[in-house]
């Protein structure tokens, strides 16, 4: 797969998975991301999607590199719908 793809597949289960914050962006936890099923089943690098997906500008989130367990309830924010 290309990084490409993988980052519009990203978009679509944030989109799925998320709620709208008070500015109107679709965000949604990095546990729910983590821990849901069908992502599990897409993504074999989630972490390494989600920093592609940042590096281009398309989510946001607070930390350079994201952990299961201690960073389950950090917000990744979706720029680009």
């Amino acid at each position: 797969m290309n990084v490409q793809h993988e980052i519009d597949l990203l978009v679509q289960e944030i989109e799925r998975l998320g709620s709208k914050n008070a500015e109107g962006q679709t965000c949604v936890k990095f546990g729910v991301l983590f821990q849901d099923d069908r992502c599990a089943n897409i993504f074999e690098a989630l972490v390494g999607t989600l920093r592609a997906a940042k590096k281009r500008k398309v989510v946001n989130f607070q930390n350079e590199i994201l952990l299961q367990g201690v960073h389950d309830n950090v917000d990744i924010v979706l720029l680009k719908e």
